[in-house]
């Protein structure tokens, strides 16, 4: 395919590979609002939310402020919770620490966003105006392999173990590494109704375009080795 940015034929090229239900969301940390996007207006429990809402299909921007429902959200987006809310954080993370869920020692290793965002942009993938920062996939794990494997041929895939909680530090993760593939904590499976046979593959935007191109090559090598071991499977197994 183009080098070129086409957002509506990079979906497709990945539509036809991993067929996922939700589509892929694009998203954009912005150093100002956009001017021609609409402004999200309503209320969501976390970050993660959002995702589902441009996984159907919406396009629109946050503000810092409408991601104060999530204290770790805000925290691995580099948000500054308002005078108000700051105390949600340290109650937040004790719960956590006494539920035995996560450990003092592990905070500090969260990825975070280098530097504040005023504004985020979401949409689906096939409708970003201009190369978006990460996009994200939900997908069951075959067509997460075939993802992997491509971002692994493309030279952007990352030796990185899986990430599990919080599912939103993927989002940093990738832009610092490359590829991510993220387990989704249990949080983020309530707020975005990720299925029970889902993860995620994060792909900066600036790769998508080499990740795409060797979907063809990861898909016509799996379909071939696919038929190889069904035949050894029949000519060797013996139980």
């Amino acid at each position: 395919m183009s080098t070129n940015w086409n957002a509506s034929e990079i979906e497709k090229t990945f539509a036809n590979v991993i067929g996922a239900a939700k589509r892929p969301v694009a998203v954009t940390f912005l150093d100002a609002p956009p001017s021609s996007v609409q402004q999200f207006d309503g209320l969501e429990p976390s970050g993660c939310s959002f995702w589902r809402l441009a996984a159907a299909g919406r396009t629109f921007f946050t503000l810092p402020e409408n991601h104060f429902n999530c204290a770790v959200g805000a925290y691995t987006h580099n948000i500054a919770l308002s005078a108000d809310r700051e105390k949600e954080t340290e109650q937040t993370l004790k719960m956590m620490f006494d539920l035995g869920y996560v450990t003092p020692q592990e905070v500090p290793q969260i990825p975070r966003l280098n530097t504040p965002p005023k504004a985020i942009l979401y949409s689906p993938l096939g409708e970003a105006s201009n190369v978006p920062d990460v996009v994200l996939f939900a997908a069951k794990p075959a067509a997460a392999m075939l993802l992997s494997e491509a971002a692994n041929r493309a030279g952007v895939g990352v030796g990185v173990p899986a990430l599990g909680r919080p599912t939103c530090m993927a989002l940093p993760a990738a832009l610092q590494h490359g590829a991510i593939t993220s387990f989704g904590c249990i949080g983020n499976r309530v707020y975005t109704g990720l299925g029970d046979d889902e993860l995620y593959i994060v792909v900066r935007g600036s790769d998508l375009v080499r990740v795409a191109d060797a979907l063809s090559t990861i898909t016509s090598a799996n379909a071939a080795l696919h038929s190889y071991a069904t035949g050894r499977r029949s000519q060797l197994s013996s139980v």
